[in-house]
């Protein structure tokens, strides 16, 4: 049986997570991070030395890192619609797949750090709307290129880039933020998602 390491709120596993439904995958998740099993104890950091979540373990061993995990499940199973085979469009994918992992998420840091998780090292107001400007910036990126497509983020049809990026979509809609920007085809982005179960039930918190 897969296993999956991570608890189901964590941005990252959830990412692993909606990748098992869509490729309709049967796992054993098992419950690691704060709140939940030590990530710091030498059983963990065997798994991954970063000592994060997700962890995922098949029979060839574990690993570690949320995108390149999902990469590897849809490689691994011949799932070219989400990950395509031939260079260029599979280039494509992972280049918003990167442009998540790096700019997207460093641009969220502080905002989400002082508005959800009300971490007392990030309550500068000044901090936290210069933090809300360059989310809102990111996201900005995002709508521009989901108008030019007119669907999903690589194209006409749903890959990996759609997985990791919905949930970051998700994020920047459930954030209290002071000022946000009318981002029309996020917004439709959004509702498209919506349609797919694997969204539902690990992109939307569970909320319809």
């Amino acid at each position: 049986m897969l296993r999956i390491l991570g608890k189901a709120s964590s941005i990252n596993v959830r990412k692993v997570l909606w990748t098992c439904r869509e490729i309709g995958l049967d796992f054993m998740r098992e419950e690691w991070g704060s709140g939940f099993a030590d990530t710091g104890t030498p059983e963990f950091l065997a798994l991954n030395p970063n000592g994060l979540v997700p962890v995922l373990v098949d029979e060839d061993g574990p690993l570690w890192e949320s995108n390149t995990i999902c990469r590897y499940l849809a490689g691994k199973h011949g799932r070219t619609d989400l990950l395509p085979a031939a260079p260029r469009a599979r280039a494509l994918v992972e280049q918003w797949m990167d442009w998540q992992a790096t700019d997207l998420n460093a641009s969220w840091r502080d905002a989400f750090m002082a508005l959800v998780r009300r971490h007392p090292d990030f309550q500068d107001t000044g901090r936290i709307a210069a933090g809300t400007r360059v989310w809102n910036t990111a996201m900005a990126i995002l709508d521009r290129r989901l108008a030019a497509t007119g669907a999903f983020v690589a194209g006409e049809a749903f890959t990996l880039a759609d997985v990791v990026l919905g949930l970051s979509v998700n994020r920047w809609a459930m954030t209290p933020l002071e000022t946000r920007p009318n981002l029309p085809a996020v917004a439709t982005y959004c509702a498209r998602l919506t349609e797919r179960p694997g969204f539902r039930e690990h992109g939307r918190n569970g909320i319809p």
